[in-house]
């Protein structure tokens, strides 16, 4: 996965929303072509957004770009340009700041917030994903929170409990996390049914949605 080799949290919020709604395979070569083409926010938010969605066509849920494009416009305020912050230099200080990820951007809720301050600025926030789910409701099987409607907020508490007893970095404990998770998946072993928050996907090939990208 490209995004597990940067620090970049632009490029690490391009691969979050990317990734919402679509699975892995799928992502990486869209991933690969649009941050060619809009390396940086400022890039991005200087581009029309005609151009914005003509990168994104085939990936579905069109409404994502959007979004993206005015969170990079957002995050590459006059005040963030006049801090040298998006000057595109790859070295440090990083184009973007932790408190610019912490305001509200559109398209981003707690989950994809979070992964960007975790994976980006290694900062130890508490979110979850379906497959950190998955490793949760595995091995709390038998206590009192495995039942049929198990919501997020029951299980935040175990992942934060996780991370601390973890003593890992919070960028490798989300990342072995979420491997993990995948990997349990594969053997068969899909429990997110079981979550308050589950909703069952419907084919892509064929659909309406398809004829949207």
């Amino acid at each position: 996965m490209p995004w597990r080799k940067t620090r970049d949290p632009y490029k690490i919020l391009v691969s979050e929303v990317m990734l919402q709604q679509t699975q892995v395979e799928r992502v990486i070569p869209f991933y690969t072509e649009f941050t060619r083409r809009f390396p940086t926010a400022k890039k991005l938010a200087r581009a029309p957004l005609r151009d914005v969605l003509a990168a994104w066509q085939g990936l579905g849920y069109n409404r994502r770009a959007k979004y993206l494009h005015t969170a990079a416009k957002l995050l590459c305020s006059a005040e963030s340009l006049r801090s040298g912050e998006m000057n595109g230099s790859p070295t440090p200080p990083r184009r973007l700041s932790a408190s610019q990820f912490a305001r509200r951007l559109p398209g981003v809720g707690p989950y994809t917030r979070g992964a960007v301050l975790a994976f980006a600025f290694n900062q130890p926030e508490v979110f979850i994903e379906t497959n950190i789910r998955t490793v949760f409701l595995h091995h709390f099987r038998g206590t009192m929170i495995y039942h049929s409607n198990v919501s997020d907020a029951e299980l935040l508490p175990l992942v934060a409990e996780s991370l601390r007893r973890s003593k890992m970095q919070p960028r490798d404990f989300y990342a072995a996390m979420m491997d993990y998770g995948a990997h349990l998946k594969s053997r068969g072993i899909k429990l997110n049914n079981r979550s308050s928050h589950y909703a069952k996907q419907s084919r892509l090939e064929g659909s309406a949605r398809q004829k949207r990208a």
